[in-house]
Formats: C-alpha cells, structure tokens, sequence
C-alpha cells in the first residue's frame, strides 16, 4: 500500500514521515481547499473497494484444503447452512448453523480430541487463504510435541464464529481454535482472527471466548500468533476456562520473558 499512500502536507513532510513509520492510519492528508486532494482521495476509494471486494470474493475451498492437506494432515470441509455467499451476509444465523449433512462428514472422525482447528472464510475469504495454513504450520508442531491429541482440521465454507461450538461438539473435543476471515478494514481486507474457547457448547457465548486479531504479516506475524495460541490454550487446559475469565498474558511474554 506504500505506493498509494498521500503526500503530507507542505512545509510538515518530516513530521507526518516519522509518524507514518508508526501507523498506516491516513495521517496528515494532503488538501485542496476545504477538500482532500485527488491522490489521497483515489487511496481510499481504491481502499475502499479492495475492503467491498474481501467480503464478496469466495473462498477458494479446494485451494485451501490442499494447503491444510500439505501439513500431513487429514483435513476435513464441511459448510455452513448458508446456501451462497450473499445469503450468508443476509442471514448471519445461518453461517452460524451447519448444513444438512455435516455431521454425517464430521461424527466418524469423533473422538477425545484436546483441540480441534477450524478454518471458516467469515467476512474475508482472502484472510484464511494467506494466513490460516502458515499459522498452523507454527503451532500444530508445538502442540503435538507437549502431547495433545488434535483433532484434524475443519474447513468450513460461508461459516461465522460460533459454528465452531457445533463442530467441536460433534467431533468431542474439549477446546476448539476458530480460524477466521475478519471484517475488512480499509488498510487491511485480509486480516485473519483467532477465536479460542474451552468446552463449547450450545450455550457459548461471545464473553467464553478469547480472541486474537490482526493476524497477517503488517499485524501480528505467524510465529508470535502460534505462540500465543499454544500459550493460550495450555492457560485453558490447566484452568479449565477460557473468555474473559482467562486473563491472556502472552504479550507480556513476548515482549521478553518468553520461556
């Protein structure tokens, strides 16, 4: 996005220069009148309409099963019971909701899994396309070294958050990471979230779970997203809790005290 970005203002170049190495917030736009000037004003109309097209664009669900697939792992898909993508922006119930048939897909792979990963497009396909494989790359490896028995991998089509308590539940798994595209914003449409919640159930609700954002390489990078991942759901096991009960403490561990 550098080459889009606004001249400062004249005569204050220096100043916006240094605060822009801090923020890619539009700080400091350039102005013609009373109005923006046409350079910045074209950087966040084509911001903009690159945020419309994240919500729009599909998820390329072959693509990304082989590249789940490309970590030696079995990798399961199943949809929600949204029928198409404009449906789905329509009607949040329903990615809340699995499709007839996914757990005839889901209920043979049951067992005492500790965790299960799923992988849902939510409002920024692009974001799981890019993000979700690398982190899971970092942190299933971490995970299978400290023993824990992890459920194969879900990818879930036009599917929200709270689907996930219904996955979880079909597969019997005590812990459950979620894997989603987040809303656009106008300087990042493929950022990805993580949404950790300890027993899911029925009655989850938003305040159960704990959530990282911002997860794409200009945000929170994929090692430090594994970290705080594995980081978070060790905290979960051993207090048998997670939401806003579960005080997550990895930042204070990452910026040094780390293990």
């Amino acid at each position: 996005m550098s080459e889009n970005r606004p001249k400062p203002i004249s005569g204050d170049g220096d100043l916006w220069a240094d605060l822009r190495r801090l923020t890619a917030a539009r700080i400091g736009l350039e102005r013609s009148g009373a109005s923006l000037a046409t350079a910045p004003l074209l950087g966040f109309k084509l911001d903009h309409a690159r945020a419309r097209d994240a919500v729009h664009e599909p998820l390329d669900e072959a693509r990304l099963v082989a590249d789940l697939a490309g970590l030696d792992t079995m990798v399961l898909s199943v949809a929600s019971a949204a029928a198409d993508r404009k449906q789905f922006l329509m009607r949040p119930d329903l990615g809340r909701r699995l499709a007839p048939g996914a757990a005839t897909t889901l209920a043979p792979h049951a067992a005492e899994h500790d965790v299960v990963f799923v992988v849902a497009d939510g409002l920024s396909a692009r974001a799981v396309q890019s993000h979700a494989a690398p982190v899971l790359k970092a942190v299933l490896p971490v995970l299978d070294k400290d023993g824990w028995r992890i459920a194969p991998p879900v990818v879930v089509r036009h599917g929200r958050v709270a689907i996930g308590d219904a996955i979880a539940t079909l597969l019997r798994a005590k812990s459950i990471v979620m894997l989603i595209g987040e809303r656009p914003g106008l300087t990042a449409p493929d950022s990805m979230g993580a949404y950790l919640t300890w027993q899911p159930g029925p009655r989850t609700t938003d305040a159960d779970r704990n959530c990282i954002s911002n997860i794409r390489p200009d945000g929170i990078g994929y090692a430090d997203a594994a970290f705080k991942i594995a980081h978070l759901l060790r905290a979960m096991r051993t207090h048998r809790m997670s939401g806003v009960q579960l005080k997550d403490d990895s930042d204070r561990l990452l910026l040094g005290e780390r293990p």
